[in-house]
Protein backbone atom coordinates (compact mmCIF):
# COMPACT_ATOMS: atom_id res chain seq x y z
CA UNK A 1 0.00 0.00 0.00
CA UNK A 2 1.42 3.36 -0.90
CA UNK A 3 1.32 5.41 2.08
CA UNK A 4 3.72 8.12 1.10
CA UNK A 5 3.60 11.41 2.97
CA UNK A 6 4.17 14.77 1.69
CA UNK A 7 6.19 16.66 4.20
CA UNK A 8 7.37 19.39 1.66
CA UNK A 9 5.15 22.06 3.47
CA UNK A 10 6.02 21.25 6.93
CA UNK A 11 8.75 23.07 9.02
CA UNK A 12 11.45 20.82 10.78
CA UNK A 13 10.81 19.16 13.66
CA UNK A 14 13.89 20.17 15.98
CA UNK A 15 15.93 17.94 18.75
CA UNK A 16 18.08 19.84 21.22
CA UNK A 17 20.83 18.26 22.98
CA UNK A 18 20.66 19.73 26.64
CA UNK A 19 23.56 18.52 28.58
CA UNK A 20 23.44 17.68 32.72
CA UNK A 21 25.46 17.45 35.39
CA UNK A 22 26.83 14.20 35.90
CA UNK A 23 26.16 13.18 39.25
CA UNK A 24 26.27 9.52 41.31
CA UNK A 25 23.70 9.10 43.36
CA UNK A 26 23.00 6.74 46.12
CA UNK A 27 19.18 4.79 46.33
CA UNK A 28 17.46 2.77 47.99
CA UNK A 29 14.73 0.42 46.46
CA UNK A 30 11.04 1.33 47.48
CA UNK A 31 8.79 -0.54 45.87
CA UNK A 32 9.17 -3.50 43.33
CA UNK A 33 6.10 -3.89 40.40
CA UNK A 34 5.65 -7.17 38.10
CA UNK A 35 4.17 -5.32 34.73
CA UNK A 36 3.55 -8.50 33.12
CA UNK A 37 5.78 -11.81 33.65
CA UNK A 38 8.53 -9.88 31.51
CA UNK A 39 8.65 -6.78 32.86
CA UNK A 40 10.15 -5.66 36.26
CA UNK A 41 9.03 -2.14 37.71
CA UNK A 42 11.62 -0.90 40.52
CA UNK A 43 10.83 2.40 42.26
CA UNK A 44 13.91 4.07 44.03
CA UNK A 45 13.73 6.67 46.37
CA UNK A 46 16.67 9.01 48.45
CA UNK A 47 17.64 12.74 48.52
CA UNK A 48 19.80 12.27 45.88
CA UNK A 49 17.25 12.68 43.58
CA UNK A 50 16.18 16.01 44.53
CA UNK A 51 18.22 17.20 41.89
CA UNK A 52 17.39 14.64 39.01
CA UNK A 53 16.71 15.82 35.52
CA UNK A 54 15.28 13.97 32.82
CA UNK A 55 13.62 16.10 29.82
CA UNK A 56 13.43 13.35 27.26
CA UNK A 57 10.89 10.38 27.28
CA UNK A 58 14.15 8.32 25.71
CA UNK A 59 16.87 9.45 28.17
CA UNK A 60 19.66 6.88 29.74
CA UNK A 61 20.87 6.63 32.94
CA UNK A 62 24.09 4.27 34.22
CA UNK A 63 23.07 1.84 36.55
CA UNK A 64 25.80 0.51 37.85
CA UNK A 65 26.23 -3.12 40.37
CA UNK A 66 29.16 -5.28 41.41
CA UNK A 67 30.61 -7.88 38.80
CA UNK A 68 33.38 -10.68 38.94
CA UNK A 69 36.42 -9.63 40.47
CA UNK A 70 35.79 -6.64 42.36
CA UNK A 71 34.75 -5.25 39.07
CA UNK A 72 31.76 -2.49 38.29
CA UNK A 73 29.02 -3.61 35.51
CA UNK A 74 27.24 -0.54 34.06
CA UNK A 75 24.33 -0.50 32.01
CA UNK A 76 21.90 2.03 30.40
CA UNK A 77 17.89 2.16 31.36
CA UNK A 78 15.53 4.95 30.72
CA UNK A 79 13.96 6.92 33.77
CA UNK A 80 10.23 5.59 33.27
CA UNK A 81 8.85 7.98 35.80
CA UNK A 82 10.29 9.92 38.52
CA UNK A 83 9.81 12.75 40.50
CA UNK A 84 11.75 15.23 42.32
CA UNK A 85 9.71 16.92 45.12
CA UNK A 86 8.23 13.35 46.24
CA UNK A 87 12.63 11.75 45.26
CA UNK A 88 11.15 8.89 43.82
CA UNK A 89 12.67 6.62 40.52
CA UNK A 90 10.82 4.32 38.74
CA UNK A 91 12.74 1.62 36.05
CA UNK A 92 11.53 -1.06 34.13
CA UNK A 93 13.73 -4.06 33.18
CA UNK A 94 12.95 -6.55 30.94
CA UNK A 95 13.70 -9.71 31.82
CA UNK A 96 15.01 -11.08 28.53
CA UNK A 97 18.33 -11.77 29.53
CA UNK A 98 20.68 -12.85 32.28
CA UNK A 99 23.29 -9.80 32.13
CA UNK A 100 23.96 -8.58 35.55
CA UNK A 101 21.45 -6.04 35.87
CA UNK A 102 19.05 -7.71 34.96
CA UNK A 103 20.67 -10.41 38.22
CA UNK A 104 20.27 -7.70 40.62
CA UNK A 105 16.65 -6.46 39.79
CA UNK A 106 15.48 -9.88 39.36
CA UNK A 107 16.61 -10.26 42.79
CA UNK A 108 16.10 -6.87 44.62
CA UNK A 109 14.36 -6.42 48.11
CA UNK A 110 13.15 -3.50 49.17
CA UNK A 111 15.81 -1.59 51.52
CA UNK A 112 18.33 -2.79 49.19
CA UNK A 113 20.63 -0.01 47.63
CA UNK A 114 21.38 0.78 44.08
CA UNK A 115 23.65 3.40 42.59
CA UNK A 116 23.18 5.28 39.51
CA UNK A 117 24.63 8.29 37.47
CA UNK A 118 22.94 10.37 34.85
CA UNK A 119 21.65 11.52 32.79
CA UNK A 120 24.17 13.08 31.06
CA UNK A 121 21.77 15.07 28.67
CA UNK A 122 18.68 14.72 27.02
CA UNK A 123 17.25 14.64 23.38
CA UNK A 124 14.48 17.14 23.52
CA UNK A 125 12.42 16.45 20.66
CA UNK A 126 10.08 19.33 19.62
CA UNK A 127 7.97 21.52 16.65
CA UNK A 128 4.96 22.11 15.10
CA UNK A 129 4.03 18.54 15.09
CA UNK A 130 1.12 16.75 16.95
CA UNK A 131 1.49 13.13 15.51
CA UNK A 132 4.11 10.55 16.41
CA UNK A 133 4.77 6.82 15.45
CA UNK A 134 6.50 4.58 18.27
CA UNK A 135 8.60 1.42 17.07
CA UNK A 136 9.85 -0.49 19.33
CA UNK A 137 10.56 -3.86 21.32
CA UNK A 138 10.26 -5.03 25.11
CA UNK A 139 13.46 -2.61 25.89
CA UNK A 140 12.02 0.60 24.22
CA UNK A 141 9.04 0.25 26.10
CA UNK A 142 9.97 2.28 29.09
CA UNK A 143 10.70 4.85 26.60
CA UNK A 144 7.73 3.96 24.57
CA UNK A 145 5.60 4.50 27.48
CA UNK A 146 7.26 7.21 28.76
CA UNK A 147 6.17 9.39 25.98
CA UNK A 148 2.89 8.41 25.79
CA UNK A 149 2.05 9.29 29.41
CA UNK A 150 3.84 12.72 29.22
CA UNK A 151 2.34 13.97 25.59
CA UNK A 152 -0.28 16.08 26.07
CA UNK A 153 -4.13 16.32 25.00
CA UNK A 154 -4.34 17.58 21.32
CA UNK A 155 -1.43 15.07 19.94
CA UNK A 156 -1.68 11.72 18.20
CA UNK A 157 0.39 8.62 18.99
CA UNK A 158 0.36 5.25 17.24
CA UNK A 159 2.54 2.36 19.08
CA UNK A 160 4.06 -0.98 17.58
CA UNK A 161 5.44 -2.87 19.89
CA UNK A 162 7.48 -6.08 19.55
CA UNK A 163 6.40 -8.26 22.51
CA UNK A 164 6.47 -11.74 23.04
CA UNK A 165 2.58 -12.73 23.52
CA UNK A 166 -0.91 -11.16 24.67
CA UNK A 167 0.34 -11.27 28.44
CA UNK A 168 3.07 -8.90 27.87
CA UNK A 169 0.81 -6.09 26.79
CA UNK A 170 1.26 -3.23 28.46
CA UNK A 171 -1.83 -0.52 29.22
CA UNK A 172 -1.15 2.94 29.03
CA UNK A 173 -2.41 6.21 30.44
CA UNK A 174 -2.72 9.47 28.17
CA UNK A 175 -4.24 12.58 27.62
CA UNK A 176 -3.31 11.83 23.97
CA UNK A 177 -5.13 10.08 21.55
CA UNK A 178 -3.43 6.87 21.23
CA UNK A 179 -3.72 3.58 18.77
CA UNK A 180 -1.35 0.82 19.92
CA UNK A 181 -0.46 -2.31 17.93
CA UNK A 182 1.72 -5.46 19.07
CA UNK A 183 3.51 -7.48 16.99
CA UNK A 184 4.27 -11.05 18.36
CA UNK A 185 7.56 -13.26 18.29
CA UNK A 186 9.52 -15.11 20.48
CA UNK A 187 12.51 -13.38 22.40
CA UNK A 188 15.14 -15.68 20.30
CA UNK A 189 13.99 -14.10 17.34
CA UNK A 190 14.41 -10.37 18.64
CA UNK A 191 16.80 -9.66 16.24
CA UNK A 192 14.67 -10.45 13.38
CA UNK A 193 13.11 -7.68 11.75
CA UNK A 194 10.22 -9.63 10.35
CA UNK A 195 7.23 -9.37 12.89
CA UNK A 196 7.30 -5.56 13.34
CA UNK A 197 7.85 -4.61 9.92
CA UNK A 198 4.92 -6.51 9.06
CA UNK A 199 2.90 -4.85 11.34
CA UNK A 200 4.29 -1.06 10.44
CA UNK A 201 3.83 -1.99 6.57
CA UNK A 202 -0.06 -1.64 7.32
CA UNK A 203 0.22 1.64 9.82
CA UNK A 204 -0.60 4.79 7.71
CA UNK A 205 1.78 7.61 7.65
CA UNK A 206 0.59 10.37 7.61
CA UNK A 207 2.27 14.09 6.91
CA UNK A 208 3.64 15.84 10.15
CA UNK A 209 4.35 12.23 11.99
CA UNK A 210 7.54 11.83 14.05
CA UNK A 211 8.91 8.70 14.29
CA UNK A 212 10.64 7.18 17.31
CA UNK A 213 12.08 3.34 16.33
CA UNK A 214 14.14 1.32 19.23
CA UNK A 215 15.33 -2.26 19.26
CA UNK A 216 17.74 -4.41 18.19
CA UNK A 217 20.52 -2.80 16.03
CA UNK A 218 19.49 -4.81 13.19
CA UNK A 219 15.28 -4.06 13.77
CA UNK A 220 15.94 -0.87 13.72
CA UNK A 221 17.72 -0.68 10.56
CA UNK A 222 15.75 -2.56 8.63
CA UNK A 223 12.58 -0.53 9.98
CA UNK A 224 14.19 3.04 9.56
CA UNK A 225 15.11 1.80 5.51
CA UNK A 226 11.61 0.83 5.50
CA UNK A 227 10.28 3.80 6.55
CA UNK A 228 12.87 6.44 4.41
CA UNK A 229 13.53 4.63 1.10
CA UNK A 230 9.84 2.99 0.75
CA UNK A 231 7.79 5.22 2.70
CA UNK A 232 9.61 8.55 2.06
CA UNK A 233 9.66 9.58 5.42
CA UNK A 234 12.69 12.61 5.10
CA UNK A 235 15.74 11.74 7.68
CA UNK A 236 14.68 15.28 9.76
CA UNK A 237 11.37 13.75 11.01
CA UNK A 238 12.83 10.39 12.29
CA UNK A 239 14.98 9.39 15.25
CA UNK A 240 16.45 5.94 15.55
CA UNK A 241 18.42 3.90 17.68
CA UNK A 242 19.80 0.28 18.24
CA UNK A 243 19.19 0.06 22.06
CA UNK A 244 21.33 -3.25 22.13
CA UNK A 245 22.95 -5.64 19.65
CA UNK A 246 22.55 -9.21 19.08
CA UNK A 247 25.97 -11.12 20.26
CA UNK A 248 27.22 -7.58 21.93
CA UNK A 249 27.13 -7.11 25.89
CA UNK A 250 26.64 -3.28 26.40
CA UNK A 251 26.97 -2.17 23.00
CA UNK A 252 24.27 0.20 21.00
CA UNK A 253 24.04 1.65 17.58
CA UNK A 254 22.83 4.93 16.75
CA UNK A 255 21.16 6.12 13.41
CA UNK A 256 21.82 9.61 12.01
Amino acid sequence: MDNSPNYSHLPTPRIERVRHELKRRSLVVSGIERVTPGMLRITLSGEDLADFVSLGADDHIKIFVPGANGTEERRDYTPRRYDTDARVLALDFALHEAGPVTAWAMAASVGDKLEIGGPRGSAVVSGDFTRWLLIGDETALPAIGRRIEETPAGHQITSVAAVTGLDERQKFRTKAALTTHWAYRPLDQAHDPSALLAVVRQVALEPGTFVWIAAEAAVTRAIRTHLVEERGLPLSWLKASGYWVKGKADSTEKFE
